[in-house]
């Protein structure tokens, strides 16, 4: 796969080093990963980006999240400790989260930025507000400080 994604280049290096080194989970994970980011290079019939590796990884790491969450439910923590290990796999390919000041700073400004008046602007501010966090927050976070900014601000 080609690209103009440093991004993609250091998760190919890790994948090798990793083989290398037989870590036999670590693979897995970036096996997982490098097949999802293929299947994406696919649907885009382009090289990927830096901001398409991020999507894409934000979307896996979302979904190991859920996954671990269901298995500590359904009291299988085996398999939950497993899409941990992958969910910590994939963050080290993130950029740093925002902490929740920051995020209330950034939602503040957008704010500011468009003009929200309230929760019907909404949409706004998370049409401003994604692309800019994108990798770097939850969307169910960013919607929560998103919509606690708007509704105070009624």
């Amino acid at each position: 796969m080609s690209g103009n994604s440093p991004l993609l280049s250091r998760i190919d290096r890790e994948l090798v080093a990793s083989m290398k080194a037989r870590t036999a989970a670590r693979t897995s994970a970036l096996r997982m990963a490098r097949s999802a980011l293929q299947y994406r290079e696919i649907d885009k019939r382009a090289p990927l980006e830096d901001a398409d590796v991020l999507q894409v990884l934000g979307t896996l790491v979302k979904q190991r999240r859920e996954a671990a969450e269901q298995f500590r439910a359904g009291n299988r923590p085996e398999l939950a400790e497993k899409e941990e290990a992958e969910l910590a796999v994939l963050r080290e390919f993130l950029p740093a989260a925002l902490s929740e000041q920051e995020l209330r700073n950034l939602v503040a400004e957008v704010v500011r930025q468009v003009g929200a008046q309230g929760l019907s602007d909404l949409g706004k501010v998370m049409g401003v507000l994604m692309p800019a966090v994108r990798g770097r927050a939850d969307g169910r976070a960013v919607n929560d400080a998103v919509r606690a900014a708007l509704g105070a601000g009624r």
